[in-house]
């Protein structure tokens, strides 16, 4: 069932993976797809940190579904290498797709620290991001303090960046965790040669 179809001052959500591709109207500077963490996937937060290694590299969308086990088993994840491996060839499949791009800049990354502590847009074509553990991504309607909306662990935010957009109508950080102590785990993709899309 959907759960908002319109756009809301820039923003479209919905529980259909399809919402994502909604970014290209004018009017969408957000769209995203509201829905609980894959089962296959609960099991994160019970990770060792220590242990798991970032990974930032450029991806070719053709072989992606290959050379990601690869990558995701060399940065330590271990029983939750496959599901893992999964659900972002899956997302980056989509995201090229949406976005036709042939090669990605992938990110997955362990944050314990108040990194992009201000409101901003990227300086990206777009930017997918899907929180897996921890305090997701927040955002706001900009030219306003507030309310801060937030997302949840499994859920995908697809963002106009300053490439597409020179004035952003959704401005998002991320959310401050070094006094708390929490660990954050975030999946994050863009467009590897950037231009504005046509």
């Amino acid at each position: 069932m959907s759960v908002l179809v319109a756009c809301d001052r820039g923003a479209v959500i919905d529980s259909d993976p399809n919402v994502l591709a909604r970014i290209w109207e004018s009017e969408v500077h957000l769209s995203l797809w509201q829905r609980p963490m894959p089962d296959d996937l609960v099991a994160l937060p019970s990770l060792e940190w220590g242990a798991i290694d970032d990974i930032d590299e450029v991806v070719a969308a053709d072989g992606l579904a290959d050379a990601l086990p690869v990558l995701i088993e060399d940065a330590g994840y271990g029983r939750l290498n496959q599901a893992l491996s999964q659900e972002i060839s899956m997302l980056a499949a989509r995201f090229a797709a949406i976005m036709d791009c042939a090669r990605m800049r992938l990110r997955l990354e362990v944050i314990e620290t108040d990194a992009c502590r201000r409101f901003h847009a990227d300086n990206v074509a777009a930017r997918l991001l899907m929180p897996l553990v921890g305090p997701g991504t927040q955002w706001i309607h900009a030219g306003t303090e507030g309310p801060i909306a937030q997302l949840c662990p499994g859920e995908v935010g697809l963002f106009k960046g300053r490439l597409w957009a020179e004035e952003p109508r959704i401005l998002h950080r991320s959310p401050p965790v070094a006094a708390s102590g929490e660990t954050r785990l975030l999946f994050a993709l863009n467009p590897a040669l950037e231009s504005a899309p046509a």
